[in-house]
């Protein structure tokens, strides 16, 4: 562990991967959960998703949720984008750092943008011209990266060929998508490693799914390989509405408590993501489920 880095960037995807996956939330309400996660020492959020309102309808209001943030200095805002229309949507709004999203799985990108994973490829190469022609930022998410729930395994091969296109094609950093939860620490390990023996100079995150309890232990394979770039959702809130029984991402506050165990450093106040947790929990309505949530941190004793 000792090859482990020292310091991890977390970027918290609620407001867009969890809250897409709730019964639809008032524009205020998310406005008012980014603005809080903008208080708790976080340095990346993905605020909102520009995508078709029939797709999602969660997300039909992001321009409107984005006007109402008042940003947080020293906090960089992200949009997801499925295509050069959502590109557009997203630089009008003021973004400047943007993710694009392919999956590595036929049958679920059919599912997802209805379009097979070789058009979604030559379609982001469009977008990542578009998107640094405004002197924006534009990262390739690869989804379904260790596995799919219509097709069961997905090569590593594969799925680092995707990877290896987006960079040829000039995205500025890639990210691989646990969508389903299908993610183990040897299939992190395996694809980690296969893609850094061939692009060692390219920023790589992960984006981590509890749904079968093993996202936590993904996250410190990824970071034994030197992964310092990871995705979590503030209460586990998350899944996917193309995956059923996909829950929720791994939860920001979890992953704090334990890099923190670890001596990695977040830059995050864990109380305070408590707290916006809590307002999460609120704004939902339902009981969601990071387990730290419940309990709190074991430095939190009981009175």
């Amino acid at each position: 562990m000792s090859d482990i880095p020292s310091s991890v960037v977390l970027r918290e995807v609620g407001p867009r991967d969890g809250l897409q996956n709730e019964l639809p939330v008032p524009a205020a309400r998310k406005a008012e959960l980014i603005a809080a996660l903008g208080t708790t020492g976080l340095s990346r959020i993905e605020a909102v998703a520009f995508v078709h309102p029939r797709a999602i309808p969660q997300m039909a209001d992001a321009a409107e949720v984005w006007a109402a943030v008042a940003p947080a200095p020293g906090v960089g805002y992200s949009a997801l984008v499925p295509n050069l229309n959502g590109a557009r949507r997203a630089l009008a709004a003021g973004f400047t750092d943007l993710e694009v999203v392919v999956s590595a799985s036929e049958t679920h990108n059919l599912r997802n943008v209805n379009r097979t994973p070789e058009q979604s490829l030559d379609g982001i190469a469009e977008v990542i011209d578009f998107v640094h022609g405004s002197g924006a930022t534009c990262q390739v998410i690869v989804a379904t990266a260790f596995g799919c729930p219509y097709e069961g395994e997905v090569p590593a091969e594969r799925v680092a060929a995707f990877a290896l296109r987006a960079v040829a094609d000039g995205a500025d950093s890639v990210c691989f998508g646990d969508t389903t939860g299908m993610g183990s620490p040897p299939r992190v390990r395996r694809l980690t490693g296969l893609f850094r023996d061939q692009a060692p100079d390219t920023r790589l995150a992960l984006h981590l799914h509890d749904t079968r309890g093993t996202g936590l232990a993904n996250l410190v394979a990824g970071l034994e390989l030197g992964v310092a770039e990871f995705d979590a959702s503030v209460g586990g809130l998350g899944g996917c509405p193309y995956a059923p029984g996909a829950t929720g991402n791994i939860a920001s506050e979890e992953a704090v408590y334990l890099l923190q165990e670890l001596s990695v450093h977040t830059g995050v106040d864990l109380e305070a993501l408590l707290e916006v947790a809590a307002l999460a929990q609120e704004i939902v309505g339902r009981e969601l489920p990071s387990r730290l949530l419940k309990a709190g941190p074991r430095t939190r004793l009981s009175v």
